[in-house]
């Protein structure tokens, strides 16, 4: 037993030492944890944030001037009065996400009762903007239109007082859960790529031979590269989460940074089996490379960390159950989003043990067969 113990500490110090001796894989460490999840809190935001918007004003009123002053920072930048001539090239050139044409006589026809047209343009191809934009932008001229009738600035009384308390980011500040969810995304996907680079490396670099004739066995060296990965990963993402989110960022944290981590290892343990099972399976890097973006793609994406499980389709759902990805997520959203203690997520931490005990089985299986096709 002690001697196994000392084989994997000793082989996971190698792994520590040939990591350290990568220079690329120490950068994208650093950038992943660092700038990207920086980026993804502050550049790319979920609200409308200076959406470029023009207004060809025909009309040269006292409401289309009313209208034309609604629009301002953050939202939408100052708009740029244009003339008709000037809207598609500027569409065309991407210059103006949305332009709004107020014919001549708009005000005339609006306070003599007449229908009154005004035209809205939006560039589709910005998605995002687009579809929260033109939203925005009904409501907010409808508004000054009503506003303007009614000759003062008031809201119609409800008979109903609806009142609004955002539990869990009182602000409603989306930076928040940028930050967070891009480290629990990360997790994932540094763990799968260190730990079948590593192998891929020693494949290529002919140092797994030298392990085949040393007296370890292969779940000692599959042991060596899951702990010393996996240590290094939730070091990694420690230190993100301590110094870039509650320092930089200054986001708060609600539930228990234990808790988070004890279950960020368990998935590491999954994670990182995966990553020797799909070491096994490709022969060099690059095809290791296009075989981590098919799985990392959907671990991402339907694991609930972008969009919310219960908008994808039902078979979808039941089937990313089996993926570990899935229940970290609901356990990190719960943990750091709503400070859930260990009633409320022990379900998903038994559940990504037990598919990590599976997919370890199986990565191991695979690598022993592996290692006696190379011997």
């Amino acid at each position: 037993m002690m001697r196994s113990l000392s084989n994997i500490y000793r082989l996971g110090i190698k792994e520590m030492w040939s990591l350290w001796r990568d220079p690329a894989m120490l950068s994208l460490i650093f950038y992943i944890f660092t700038f990207a999840v920086y980026l993804s809190a502050t550049a790319m935001p979920d609200s409308l944030q200076r959406a470029s918007i023009a207004i060809v004003d025909e009309d040269n009123s006292a409401l289309s001037q009313r209208i034309t002053s609604a629009f301002f920072p953050p939202q939408f930048v100052q708009p740029t009065m244009i003339i008709p001539a000037q809207i598609d090239p500027g569409m065309d050139a991407g210059i103006y996400t949305f332009v709004i044409h107020i014919p001549s006589g708009f005000q005339r026809d609006v306070l003599a009762g007449r229908p009154a047209e005004m035209q809205l343009l939006t560039d589709a191809t910005r998605m995002s903007q687009a579809f929260s934009g033109s939203a925005s932008i009904q409501q907010i001229a409808l508004t000054e239109v009503s506003e303007f009738l009614q000759r003062y600035r008031a809201q119609a009384e409800s008979p109903v007082n609806l009142v609004l308390r955002a539990r869990f980011n009182p602000t409603l500040n989306n930076t928040w859960f940028g930050a967070l969810r891009q480290i629990i995304n990360q997790i994932t996907m540094l763990s799968i790529i260190l730990t079948g680079a590593a192998l891929i490396r020693e494949r290529e670099h002919g140092t797994i031979e030298h392990l085949l004739v040393m007296p370890v066995t292969p779940l000692e060296i599959m042991l060596s590269k899951v702990l010393s990965m996996g240590m290094v990963v939730l070091a990694a993402s420690f230190l993100s989460l301590n110094i870039v989110v509650r320092g930089i960022l200054d986001v708060p944290v609600a539930g228990s940074l234990w808790l988070f981590f004890g279950g960020a290892a368990l998935l590491l343990f999954a994670t990182t089996s995966m990553g020797i099972f799909m070491a096994t399976i490709a022969s060099n890097m690059p095809q290791f490379g296009m075989l981590s973006v098919l799985v990392l793609l959907p671990l991402q994406m339907l694991s609930g960390g972008t969009t919310p499980r219960e908008s994808m389709p039902k078979l979808v759902q039941n089937v990313m159950l089996a993926a570990p990805t899935t229940h970290f997520v609901e356990l990190g959203q719960a943990i750091l989003f709503r400070g859930a203690g260990l009633d409320v997520v022990w379900v998903q931490l038994a559940a990504i043990l037990v598919i990590g005990v599976i997919f370890f089985t199986i990565a191991l299986a695979r690598f022993r067969n592996t290692i006696v096709m190379m011997a």
